[in-house]
């Protein structure tokens, strides 16, 4: 391998260049100290011969801590303007002998030939020679280009976009057209705010990817202690963890003086973020007269420059806007993945198999209002995530959020306070309710939350609609933790014997009122004061676990035939013989009995399989299922054939014809 360096090196304006070091160019030589503004203001090619005192040294095996050696042995680092280079060569074209990391003249590639389709460099590897004489393989890695591909980003790198504006102009129905879902309550209540906590999806807008934040109405005159004080209180502080902001207005209404309010608000929280403002309900303006361009006029006094119409309801100016986000979004994007891979390791950490088998586990926090289950989804967080307070169905929206414990990733959700559904309800609170429902279907684990104060005042655990989700729970197949708050509030010298009759009546109660299940998991907590939170997680985590538990054929039949003698049956005669028992599916844990004869398995000898199960594998808390098949008996099954084979072919004579039996 030549120890000469690549001659007329092409290398981008916009990226950094290994400058070379002759002896005999003093402009060079000159600009040693500070190579990389020189490519970028007066160069776009790099024409340079190092002599073999002028190579890269290798100290510490490591590229990152290379050096460039001079005449006068003055060291410059090289990681940053070298690192594109490196990633230009085939795999091992760059490699490290003695010390001296050397260039092959003949593996050259074309610069533009590395570009992938993702809009970034390849990653090559370099060889390095460690102390011990081994040769290691690390990776270099590339400069991300544009165009970026959004859909190959992870998510938690997407950048964040917040909606705002004053109440009732269309935020959470532009939430619901970003992220192609209606997962976000619209309704038409000039004089009521729908929306009071902040909600979060990923948009998908063309080809662009983002996170979207679907905040409350701002009042900028409201006092701090009501409810429109504390939501604008919580999109200031999400708004300072936010990356780019939209605007939103209702032009049909003009420009308001509440949205001049505000603007001066935006810019007092967000002094760094230029926001685009976005004229929605603009479907009407569209009629050839100058209406747009008055409103548009009229706009322009926010001073946050050129406005978009759309309409979040049509879909109309979702092109106008796409391009507006694109130049802002891709830059970002730029700057984040070339951080993030300049932060990396060389020796990516690999996931192991067990954390990869983790799936996400879907959490549904469920309960009457004013129990506490915002509380404890702040809590669970450790962060003021969805508002909270004395005033009860303070909750509306179905609030997602996810957060990591010990490697395992839980989305929970927050819902609106479970009342049963009457016709007289009507408006956000009978949305509530539906919305409520559906994410107790998509649940794998239920939450549901009481309130150990009103158990202890009305002597039972459980109301009626608390006793209608736990049954809906086990119905529809899915794990029950049952959650009891408040447990601060039977503090004291008069209230311990209450808590603790509380901790001995609630699991007795339940049991009672749901048979199906049993050992139903019971977890007493404070959420105010963060209390038993860590035992909520685990044993939220132990249910799901149990919810997905597979078992061998070859271990459900050993346990079988343990079982089946423990079982005292009335006729030993009428007894059905099951063949086999073996589990179909999980989630929850569904078996097939395979009973030989027409005999089938009476509820009571359902149940004692049911609970035998439990017991014996641990799986209380969840539903199981257990159905039967009939398998026919090989004495009847060999007459019945005898039967038809001894039949075949025999001829009866008659007067008209001959007939096969």
């Amino acid at each position: 391998m030549s120890h000469s360096w690549v001659r007329a090196l092409s290398v981008r304006k916009r990226q950094y260049g290994l400058v070379g070091l002759l002896h005999g160019s003093t402009s060079l030589h000159n600009r040693v100290t500070d190579p990389i503004p020189y490519f970028y203001e007066e160069r776009h090619h790099l024409h340079s011969i190092a002599h073999s005192d002028h190579v890269i040294k290798i100290i510490s095996g490591s590229l990152s801590s290379a050096a460039i050696v001079n005449g006068n042995r003055r060291k410059s680092s090289v990681w940053n303007c070298c690192r594109s280079i490196l990633s230009l060569h085939l795999p091992s074209a760059v490699q490290a002998t003695g010390g001296l990391c050397t260039l092959a003249e003949s593996e050259l590639l074309d610069y533009e030939s590395r570009n992938d389709a993702s809009g970034h460099l390849e990653e090559p590897y370099v060889d390095f020679e460690s102390d011990s004489g081994d040769v290691i393989k690390k990776k270099v890695k590339g400069v991300y280009e544009k165009p970026v591909d959004f859909t190959k980003v992870d998510i938690n790198l997407l950048p964040t976009v917040i909606i705002i504006g004053r109440p009732n102009v269309g935020k959470s129905a532009l939430f619901n057209r970003l992220i192609r879902r209606r997962e976000a309550l619209v309704y038409n209540t000039p004089d009521d705010h729908v929306t009071r906590d902040i909600r979060e999806g990923v948009a998908k807008l063309g080809d662009l990817r983002f996170r979207v934040l679907d905040s409350a109405g701002l009042e900028t005159e409201a006092s701090s202690g009501s409810i429109l004080g504390r939501t604008s209180k919580m999109t200031a502080n999400v708004l300072a963890r936010s990356n780019f902001a939209m605007f939103l207005i209702d032009v049909r209404a003009g420009l308001h003086p509440l949205d001049l309010e505000v603007g001066k608000w935006f810019r007092r929280n967000a002094p760094g973020i230029k926001p685009i403002v976005a004229m929605n309900k603009s479907e009407s303006l569209f009629d050839g007269s100058n209406s747009l361009k008055a409103a548009a006029d009229e706009v322009y006094r926010l001073g946050f420059g050129d406005p978009i119409a759309i309409s979040a309801e049509t879909g109309l100016g979702m092109t106008e806007l796409h391009e507006a986000l694109k130049p802002m979004l891709e830059d970002y994007m730029l700057q984040v993945l070339n951080d993030e891979d300049n932060q990396s390791n060389s020796e990516d950490s690999s996931c192991s198999e067990d954390e990869q088998s983790k799936l996400p586990l879907q959490l549904a926090i469920v309960g009457r209002p004013n129990v506490g289950k915002s509380t404890l989804l702040n809590t669970l967080l450790q962060e003021d995530r969805v508002l909270v307070g004395p005033e009860a169905g303070l909750t509306r929206d179905s609030i997602r959020a996810d957060f990591e414990f010990q490697g395992r990733k839980i989305y929970m959700v927050d819902t609106a306070g479970w009342l049963q559904r009457t016709k007289q309800e009507k408006g956000p609170s009978s949305l509530s309710i539906v919305q409520s429902r559906k994410n107790l279907m998509r649940a794998h684990v239920v939450g549901l939350v009481l309130d150990a104060e009103e158990i202890a005042n009305a002597r039972r655990s459980m109301t009626h609609d608390e006793v209608v989700i736990a049954r809906r729970t086990v119905e529809e197949g899915r794990g029950l933790v049952v959650i009891v708050n408040k447990m601060d509030l039977l503090r004291g010298k008069h209230n311990s014997t209450v808590a603790e009759k509380v901790m001995e009546a609630v699991p007795l109660e339940i049991q009672t009122v749901i048979p199906q299940v049993t050992g139903i998991p019971v977890v007493f907590i404070s959420a105010l004061e963060g209390r038993g939170r860590i035992a909520v997680i685990r044993q939220v985590i132990d249910t799901y676990e149990k919810w997905c538990v597979r078992l061998s054929t070859a271990r459900l039949n050993r346990w079988l035939r343990k079982v089946m003698g423990r079982h005292s049956w009335k006729d030993q005669a009428s007894q059905p013989k099951i063949k086999y028992f073996t589990q179909v599916k999980a989630r929850p844990p569904t078996f097939v009995a395979f009973v030989s004869g027409k005999a089938q398995l009476s509820d009571t000898d359902l149940r004692f399989l049911s609970k035998s199960l439990k017991d014996d594998f641990d799986l209380g808390g969840i539903p199981i299922r257990i159905m039967q098949r009939s398998v026919p008996r090989k004495g009847m099954d060999s007459t019945s054939k005898s039967s038809r084979s001894s039949g075949k072919g025999k001829k009866i004579s008659t007067d008209k014809r001959t007939v096969s039996a």
